[in-house]
């Protein structure tokens, strides 16, 4: 029965960190630290590259666990949801502030130990909003989208690089690596791309390849230093990551104006208090599943 509830967390963790990965404006890192298994996730990407042998078995297990979850909710997000996104993005953008907003306080809560009487790395935090808010600020000046289909050294070296840099934005919570491939002008490529070859278009592998190895090298480098943060200084990683959590509201909001057919961006107009309450529930639920299973673990630890 354990074994069970711990496959169903870990599909459901991957699955809400696909969703959110494939939103502009949302980050997987967000949704991995708001469900209390961000420490897990990053100890294990690093424990895959660099771990010994029994390290690596574990990190494997685990992610391969995550993995699922988060294919099966990437490849939905892909077929079906963009076009949801795309006509209800208002209503969606609603929800995933909903949903950051409640889990706001429940980090600060679970997190109580770090952040307690270290006020001064507050200065962190807003160092963590500046960069959020740069990010989507750039985003919007740059724009535009680049042509992945001519396979050449130039097109090769900045699909690498964009997918280093995503992948590292990615992991951060607040940070979108959506909106990284979007300054980057690769976003709707490289999702068009994906699903291509999910019509077994197998023309696409080669630039498909090239950004999964940029995906890789960005992991290998940007994780140990995150694990390290976290290790060494937890504090103030912490005030960062809650300061590119509430910046990301703003990312959010401005989500609509990167859609393949710009919107507006979010509104009080537009805005849905249906959709930011069911985001709210949504985190509470999730929240207490984590809280369910954790008891389970502890009592498992007693037993021991």
């Amino acid at each position: 029965m354990k074994k069970i509830k711990e496959y169903v967390v870990n599909f459901i963790n991957g699955f809400c960190m696909a969703l959110a990965d494939s939103v502009p404006g949302v980050s997987g890192g967000t949704v991995a630290f708001i469900l209390g298994f961000y420490d897990k996730f990053i100890t294990s990407l690093d424990d895959l590259f660099r771990g010994n042998w029994e390290k690596k078995k574990k990190a494997i297990k685990y992610l391969l666990k995550l993995a699922i979850g988060w294919i099966v909710g990437f490849i939905i997000a892909v077929l079906f949801l963009a076009s949801v996104f795309d006509k209800h993005i208002y209503e969606m953008s609603s929800l995933f502030i909903g949903f950051i907003v409640f889990a706001i306080p429940i980090v600060i809560k679970d997190e109580k130990d770090s952040l307690k009487g270290k006020y001064k790395n507050i200065l962190f935090a807003l160092l963590g909003a500046a960069l959020v808010i740069i990010i989507t600020y750039l985003n919007r000046v740059v724009g535009g989208t680049f042509n992945i289909d001519a396979f050449n050294l130039a097109t090769i070296l900045y699909v690498f690089l964009a997918a280093m840099m995503a992948i590292s934005a990615m992991v951060l919570p607040g940070v979108s690596g959506s909106t990284i491939l979007l300054i980057f002008g690769i976003y709707i490529p490289i999702i068009s791309k994906i699903k291509e070859l999910l019509h077994f278009n197998l023309s696409v592998l080669p630039i498909l390849i090239v950004f999964g190895l940029g995906v890789i090298i960005g992991i290998l480098y940007f994780i140990k230093l995150l694990r390290k943060c976290l290790d060494k200084h937890r504090s103030a990683t912490i005030y960062a990551i809650l300061g590119m959590m509430v910046a990301s509201i703003y990312s959010i909001i401005m989500g609509p104006t990167t859609l393949d057919v710009p919107l507006k961006f979010l509104t009080f107009k537009t805005f849905s208090p249906f959709y930011f309450i069911i985001g709210g529930l949504i985190m509470f639920s999730l929240e207490g599943l984590k809280n369910f299973l954790t008891k389970d673990s502890d009592k498992d630890k007693d037993k021991e």
